[in-house]
């Protein structure tokens, strides 16, 4: 389980292909201590498992279904990552609950600035705008944001000048892809109410 507290902005140093899937190594500067193995990371909000580890760097592997439903699929080396680790008991709950299992990707279509902050418009499967309300939780590429705007198949967020310095939001460009996860909570309330896909 994850926060949406993005703790660095890592970069891809290589991708090789597994079979069925890929090997991402990524470079975290300033990690205080390599990771164990095992230990799960979110990466672009994606959690996986961490399979081998040096000071400042650690390696993942992404599975089928994971190069299906994000966009990790796409990265490459020297390509930024948001990263975060699994919170610890005990920990501040700063964001909202994040499972690190992405749903979908979603399409950047549009960016304004506002001020100092910035508007970014997603378009994205209407079948997931369902779990959406304005003002509610989202995580896009692992970064726990409020909902502005829900629309039947998109929606819409702000960004404060803090997220758009440390997390990779702060670089999209129209047409981008970025991985969405669903507030948890709506996804059992969709089905305790018997409306499951």
């Amino acid at each position: 389980m994850f926060t949406g507290l993005v703790e660095a902005m890592g970069r891809i140093e290589a991708v090789a292909d597994e079979a069925g899937g890929k090997r991402l190594a990524v470079r975290w500067e300033g990690l205080d201590a390599p990771l164990a193995i095992g230990e799960s990371v979110a990466v672009n909000g994606c959690c996986l498992s961490v399979v081998a580890t040096a000071p400042e760097r650690f390696e993942v592997q992404a599975g089928p279904e994971t190069l299906l439903r994000t966009n990790l699929g796409g990265r490459k080396a020297g390509d930024p990552v948001n990263l975060e680790r699994s919170v610890r008991v005990g920990d501040r709950l700063g964001g909202h609950i994040v499972q690190g299992h992405v749903d979908a990707t979603a399409t950047l279509r549009e960016r304004r600035r506002e001020g100092d902050w910035e508007f970014l418009a997603f378009d994205v499967d209407p079948a997931w705008t369902v779990l959406m309300v304005p003002k509610g939780s989202i995580a896009v590429d692992g970064v726990s944001l409020t909902l502005v705007d829900v629309e039947p198949a998109g929606f819409s967020i702000m960004l404060i000048p803090h997220t758009l310095a440390v997390t990779t939001l702060g670089t999209l460009a129209p047409g981008d892809r970025v991985n969405v996860e669903a507030d948890v909570l709506a996804k059992h309330v969709q089905k305790l109410l018997g409306q499951v896909r």
